[in-house]
């Protein structure tokens, strides 16, 4: 029987080497709905490690995986490429560092049939191998860290603001555009925001299951959400959106840090006071929440860090965003490379 329905699963990457072959695989062992049929196409970033030369090989013996140039070198524009090339009326994006349910296609084209949303996708939960990446996944998931934000509700089912990755019918790109290419961090928030304001339906549904998993020092995290932080005032000045308290309070807290900080060396004995008691509270609150965050208690430690990392991150991005944003008008060059 011919395929009823065309799924085109993109994907950017970028030097993947070490995980490229294991997505391959769970991509290919997806369990479709009759009838259907899947495409893959990978969006490599000018790879130097030998990503390339192994997706090469792999599309070589399977004819549903297609690799393109994104040189780019970021996941908006790899995002683009790939639905440039795309083939389906169901896309469906996936990630290299993602761990997928063998059902995860079937229940996004089912939400997507199911609710008639213009993007669906799961919670966006996190998982880690070793005892840093437990740290990381346990603040992760910790209200400390996503401030109530409902994609890391495992088993919230309904409308939403976003959701990890997505899966969209080929009209939503018709309707709202492709991913904003001057992002290099938050095109997804972007994308789910000018479809929320456009009028269209973004739901997640607990039945979309995925594990993600994240990065695996102090120093990737803590750049990570520095970039994250550091995007966020460019999408809220393109949509004259508010910002909500969870994405304010780390900025405010980081500069009332180098406010005291700043005052404490010019003499200020009460600047030094308040950045002292300041640090003493905030110790203990994320240390309560790190205790509270994982049932290993031996972990506690690192989760306390990771969570600092997360806060200090994403308010000193967000700072530096709002500076360029006020007094540049345009990103730093500086912020224009994605790092892992």
């Amino acid at each position: 029987m011919a395929a009823q329905r065309l799924v085109s699963v993109i994907v950017p990457c970028r030097n993947e080497r070490n995980h490229i072959l294991a997505f391959c695989d769970a991509v290919a062992q997806q369990k479709l709905p009759e009838g259907v049929e899947l495409e893959v196409w990978i969006a490599d970033g000018m790879s130097d490690d030998g990503t390339r030369e192994l997706l090469t090989e792999r599309a070589a013996v399977d004819t549903r995986l297609h690799v393109v140039d994104n040189p780019g070198r970021i996941v908006s524009t790899g995002l683009n490429s790939c639905l440039r090339h795309a083939r389906g009326d169901v896309i469906v994006r996936m990630d290299v560092h993602t761990v997928y349910a063998p059902d995860y296609v079937a229940e996004c084209i089912a939400a997507l049939d199911r609710t008639g949303a213009d993007n669906v996708g799961g919670p966006w939960k996190a998982e880690g191998v070793n005892p840093m990446q437990r740290a990381v996944a346990a603040a992760f998931q910790s209200r400390l860290v996503s401030g109530g934000a409902r994609s890391r509700q495992l088993d919230y089912e309904g409308e939403a603001d976003t959701v990890y990755l997505g899966c969209w019918p080929r009209s939503t790109f018709a309707r709202f555009g492709e991913f904003d290419e001057q992002l290099v961090r938050n095109q997804d928030d972007e994308h789910n925001l000018r479809i929320s304001l456009g009028g269209g339906r973004i739901w997640q549904s607990a039945r979309i299951r995925s594990t993600y998993r994240p990065r695996s020092s102090l120093q990737q995290v803590f750049r990570q959400y520095m970039q994250y932080g550091y995007w966020k005032p460019f999408v809220m000045r393109k949509h004259g959106q508010a910002a909500a308290l969870r994405q304010l309070v780390p900025g405010a807290f980081v500069a009332t840090v180098l406010f005291c900080f700043v005052f404490a060396i010019l003499g200020s004995a009460y600047a030094a006071r308040l950045g002292i008691s300041l640090a003493i509270i905030y110790a203990l609150f994320v240390s309560l929440a790190a205790v509270r965050a994982t049932p290993e208690l031996s972990l506690a430690p690192r989760v306390a860090a990771v969570v600092a990392a997360y806060h200090l991150g994403y308010g000193w991005g967000t700072l530096r965003g709002w500076l360029d944003v006020l007094l540049r008008g345009r990103p730093s060059p500086r912020f224009g490379v994605l790092t892992r």
